[in-house]
């Protein structure tokens, strides 16, 4: 038998697998939202059920693991390269699933945040914000972000994995966990008003939630991300401005 039938798929296969799941049901609810699974996702009014709110939060938990995981691979990756140098197991998904949970939590703010929005009657049926002063707050409130000190401590501990475990390294599945927590929250501190952007452009926007993904990938990844970062921000502070005033 070969010997590398005893090995556990790579993480990074798994991160990929996972992120690609999720991006299929997202697009499924996005194209099909006429059938009932779909509805429930989308309710019309803030009259929600119990079922409801389950639904909507699992909605923007699957959208938020869609957009999220694939910029952590790096991570994911020099967290089992230093697993298998100390001649440790390696504890990937568990760090995996913190990172997960903290995105989880951000999902259940969003979906306070989406019955908030309902219950004052500014969205449309698309989850769109209908008025201006609010998106462009939103839009605002982004673009500042974009230059505050927490953005960039946040950044540039989301775009240097080998510092970031030299660092914050615990050893176990406990450990590994507590890791994927750390890294989540410097994530969420990274992107959650570029998130925000998503009740402004629309939460069932398939481009919307592909340029964000997209930009939270820039950001992590490419050497000049943090400058292009910036960049939008200055965008999104004159788009929030115009929209208020106009």
């Amino acid at each position: 038998m070969n010997a590398r039938q005893h090995h556990p798929p790579r993480p990074t296969s798994l991160l990929a697998v996972a992120a690609a799941l999720c991006w299929a049901l997202t697009i499924w609810i996005i194209l099909n939202m006429d059938h009932p699974l779909a509805r429930l996702t989308m309710p019309m009014s803030a009259a929600w059920k119990v079922e409801t709110a389950v639904a909507v939060w699992l909605m923007w938990s699957v959208m938020m693991a869609a957009m999220m995981l694939p910029s952590t691979a790096p991570m994911v990756s020099v967290h089992r390269m230093i697993s298998l140098r100390s001649n440790t197991l390696d504890h990937s998904p568990q760090f995996i699933a913190g990172y997960v949970v903290i995105w989880a939590a951000f999902s259940f703010i969003a979906t306070v945040f989406q019955w908030a929005f309902q219950t004052l009657n500014v969205t449309s049926h698309m989850l769109v914000i209908t008025q201006d002063w609010i998106a462009g707050t939103i839009l605002i409130l982004a673009g500042l972000t974009q230059w505050t000190p927490l953005k960039d401590r946040c950044l540039s501990q989301c775009r240097t994995p080998a510092g970031f475990f030299m660092t914050h390294w615990r050893a176990g599945r406990r450990g590994a966990f507590r890791m994927g927590l750390l890294h989540g929250s410097y994530c969420l501190g990274c992107c959650w008003a570029l998130m925000a952007l998503l009740f402004v452009f629309g939460v069932m926007n398939l481009t919307a939630i592909l340029i964000l993904s997209l930009l939270v990938a820039t950001e992590k990844l490419l050497p000049s991300g943090q400058r292009i970062g910036q960049i939008i921000g200055i965008v999104l502070l004159v788009w929030g401005a115009i929209t208020i005033l106009a």
